[in-house]
């Protein structure tokens, strides 16, 4: 890519080229993370799980020291020992193992969450091709990295010797010690070797992790136009968004037809408007326009009412204001109100009639 072409990439990457970056493997992946999970991971199984494996195995060996003479020395007692051994290893690694795995899936999923594509391995003339490997080897992101790992070296360096430089003076008191004292001391020196070496690592895995989402964010920026373009594809068709407004329409009015048995009264034109209201005393504090329809939705509206008993009022002005002014689900206005509560005064008195 020119100098010229990321130079017009100024926007920032959509959501969509995101999700089409990391549906191809194309995802924010920090090395220095990796490596300092497996560093604490390697650190937990030394300091604290080594003793129990270490004590394990002593118990399991002190049997082949204090009783040679009850083991078989033929073929088949030689390869029973030996199997016998391998079992018992493969039991204590299984928990180092299994943590070093957890660890690098978590970190992973962490990272970039769960990606799962075959992009990075499909064959690909550029990744054998010699002048294309010459220029990754010289380009300006290995140059990075050359930079960011003798820097690493450096620090770690510089801190373990920080660590450990202040022991130097124990070194002829520890050879008088015992063998289990020496240990202990070792043991002492590597817990504080360990935690700084852990800590400055993880310095560095931070800010590598940051540099490494910016430098992503970077090459999936886009130009202006790009962006005008998506955003004309996410509209889609014009055809396609017509239809799919038509059958909006069409969901709406079988829901305003559903709701026009329950309506209190229909106010009509008689027949080119038709409007649909439903009161209820104790929950509304005004009428509320349920259905409304011109023409042959006008008719509709009457025929359904005219089925189910509703009571029709023809009143032209009043159908012609109402469904002017007044949308589905909402109340009437109060420029209405009389109006509206002459028809439903009168449409209880009729009511009250036909009970009585």
């Amino acid at each position: 890519m020119s100098d010229e072409d990321q130079d017009s990439k100024t926007e920032d990457p959509s959501g969509k080229k995101l999700d089409e970056a990391h549906e191809k493997g194309n995802v924010v992946n920090s090395a220095e993370v990796k490596t300092w999970v497996m560093l604490l991971g390697g650190s937990i199984i030394v300091l604290y799980m080594g003793p129990w494996m270490a004590g394990r195995l002593r118990t399991y060996l002190t049997r082949f020291i204090e009783q040679p003479h009850a083991m078989s020395v033929d073929v088949g007692g030689v390869q029973r020992i030996l199997l016998d051994a391998s079992l018992e290893v493969a039991v204590l690694m299984i928990m180092p193992m299994a943590l070093l795995i957890i660890l690098a899936v978590g970190t992973a999923i962490l990272q970039h969450g769960w990606v799962w594509t075959a992009e990075k391995i499909k064959p690909s003339f550029s990744k054998v091709n010699p002048w294309s490997g010459l220029k990754r080897m010289v380009s300006m992101h290995q140059l990075m990295e050359l930079i960011k790992g003798v820097l690493k070296l450096g620090v770690v360096g510089a801190a373990a010797a920080y660590s450990v430089w202040p022991h130097r003076r124990d070194i002829e008191a520890v050879m008088t010690m015992e063998l289990a004292g020496q240990l202990v001391y070792l043991l002492d020196v590597l817990h504080g070797l360990l935690f700084t070496v852990v800590a400055i690592v993880a310095l560095l895995a931070a800010a590598d992790y940051f540099y490494q989402h910016w430098e992503h964010i970077k090459k999936l920026r886009m130009t202006k136009q790009e962006v005008k373009d998506e955003h004309k594809q996410q509209e889609g068709d014009p055809h396609v968004k017509g239809r799919i407004r038509s059958l909006r329409v069409q969901r709406s009015r079988e829901r305003m037809m559903q709701a026009v048995p329950q309506a209190d009264v229909v106010i009509t034109n008689p027949t080119h408007y038709a409007v649909a209201l439903k009161y209820e005393m104790e929950s509304m504090s005004a009428p509320v326009l349920v259905a409304k329809g011109i023409d042959h939705l006008a008719l509709r509206i009457r025929g359904i009412a005219e089925e189910n008993g509703v009571t029709i009022v023809e009143n032209p002005p009043l159908a012609r204001a109402l469904y002017a002014a007044v949308e589905l689900d909402q109340e009437i206005r109060p420029e209405h109100y009389k109006a509206v509560a002459d028809i439903i005064g009168y449409v209880m008195r009729l009511k009250g009639k036909r009970r009585q």
